[in-house]
């Protein structure tokens, strides 16, 4: 019985495994997969991922930014409402795309006159000038662009300080033995040296008047009474209070792959300064920060597109002083990011900034400025100091005309007159037939001179706000604030080292 039951139950076991795929005694091996077998069974685990759609970009330029203009013709102010015409003297980007190039005409009107005070007014009569300048206000409402379609705007439009710009390149730097070094300053140099080509076309463009017409017009402008003009060239910026809308546009993703990667050595960016500086009231240490108003390029890659931030700090300052002593003023750049990226360190240099026309402005390489002070100033003061003297000498009056009580020659006197009081002045010397009056107006004319070119405090460092500037980018700072040798840090290195050397 017992023999019988276990037999049963072996056999019973037996079955069960051989149904389940396994035999007394041997293990079932799987064959293992082919070549072909194993690359199919990759590429079907392998997640697919569908091909990448391109990214939508709002190409609109926001409320706020400047459109930079200058006049392309003289403006002879009569009324408001008159019209005036102008051309655009930087592009306007959004990313990566242009939307308005430069000499883009825009059109606008004179919005506003205004009264001159009596205070200066009177000042300005006993100056011998009876039509004192007004303040005139614009606004420009429309840009002509190439397709000849005409895009409205609103602005506010204000004259930039100086009126009319020129560009303002850094001094050239020193010779430097560094391969990749001296190759970066060749670039930045050619680059350079297109802004100050780019710079003269557009003072073609903007027809400046001829030397004959300038002369009439500082003729007339002597006169007691002469018209007021706004001149040719003068640059405004007119701010934007509503967005200009250029619709959308679509970018391949791949080119937003480089976007804020380390800017090659040698790169050059256009910004626009939002800090505004000045040498009487910056301190040194104060955060400065310019805003990227091209995209930069390189190798077909997007590194920076238009509206990157650029950061730095004013690293030295000196207000002006009595005596003539002019101001100046040194900033440094030191980071860079993207919108709404992340910033990185960079090595900067200052190439180039956009000031008024008769800003005597001198700038380095290292980010330095100060103001210079025409070398005229000793011709004309020495020409005023010897007129003065000339008609105050009754012995040169007596050997001119015979006389001990004669008024002096009327040119002598005439020049005596303009020194002191201009147009009128040089009328009551000519009429007066007095050396006490030519030797008044002389006196007068000479003391302002001394007086403005070396007695009084000279003129400081202005940055304003929206200034154009050229910056060079360097490689990234691995270690900002390491110590260098002689126990400096980084910071303190970047103050008194070129960038790049």
């Amino acid at each position: 019985m017992c023999r019988l039951v276990s037999t049963r139950t072996i056999c019973t076991a037996a079955l069960l495994l051989t149904a389940n795929g396994w035999s007394l005694g041997q293990t079932l091996k799987v064959r293992p997969p082919s070549e072909q077998e194993a690359e199919q069974a990759k590429k079907d685990d392998a997640p697919q991922s569908p091909e990448a759609s391109p990214v939508t970009v709002a190409m609109s330029v926001p409320s706020g930014t400047p459109i930079k203009v200058a006049l392309d013709s003289e403006v002879r102010i009569r009324s408001v409402g008159q019209p005036i015409h102008g051309k655009t003297t930087e592009p306007v980007y959004a990313f990566d795309k242009l939307l308005v190039p430069v000499g883009t005409p825009v059109n606008g009107t004179v919005s506003a006159i205004d009264t001159v005070p009596k205070k200066i007014r009177t000042l300005e009569a006993m100056d011998g000038n009876l039509s004192p300048v007004r303040r005139v206000h614009v606004q420009f409402d429309e840009l002509i662009l190439a397709d000849g379609r005409h895009l409205s705007m609103q602005t506010v439009a204000s004259p930039s300080p100086g009126g009319v710009l020129r560009f303002v390149p850094a001094s050239e730097k020193p010779a430097n033995t560094n391969p990749v070094h001296e190759a970066a300053s060749k670039k930045v140099g050619a680059v350079r040296q297109q802004i100050r080509q780019s710079w003269a076309d557009l003072q073609k463009q903007i027809h400046e008047p001829g030397k004959v017409h300038r002369l009439k017009r500082l003729a007339v402008a002597q006169l007691p009474v002469h018209p007021q003009y706004i001149d040719v060239g003068t640059s405004f910026n007119a701010d934007l209070q509503q967005p200009l809308d250029f619709g959308t546009e679509s970018v391949k993703p791949e080119l937003l792959t480089s976007i804020g990667a380390p800017p090659p050595t040698g790169s050059v960016v256009h910004a626009r300064l939002v800090t505004p500086l000045n040498s009487s009231i910056s301190k040194k240490g104060d955060a400065v920060e310019a805003l990227i108003t091209e995209p930069l390029v390189a190798s077909d890659h997007l590194i920076l597109p238009e509206g990157s931030i650029i950061r730095g700090s004013v690293m030295q300052v000196q207000p002006a002083r009595r005596l003539a002593r002019n101001g100046q003023l040194r900033i440094l750049f030191r980071e860079v990011a993207p919108p709404d990226g992340i910033a990185q360190k960079v090595e900067t240099s200052l190439e180039g900034v956009a000031v008024g026309k008769n800003e005597h402005l001198k700038l380095d390489a290292e980010g330095g400025a100060q103001v210079t002070t025409p070398r005229t100033r000793y011709l004309t003061t020495g020409i005023q100091v010897m007129l003065a003297a000339a008609s105050a000498s009754p012995d040169g009056d007596r050997h001119l005309h015979g006389d001990g009580g004669g008024g002096g020659d009327l040119g002598g006197s005439a020049a005596n007159g303009a020194s002191g009081f201009r147009f009128v002045g040089m009328i009551v010397g000519v009429l007066a037939h007095s050396r006490v009056v030519a030797t008044g107006f002389g006196a007068y004319g000479a003391a302002n001179s001394i007086y403005y070119h070396f007695l009084a405090r000279g003129r400081d460092v202005v940055y304003p706000k929206d200034m154009a500037m050229v910056i060079g980018l360097g490689t990234r700072e691995s270690k900002p604030q390491a110590a260098v040798p002689g126990g400096k840090t980084g910071e303190e290195a970047a103050k008194s080292t070129p960038p790049g050397q």
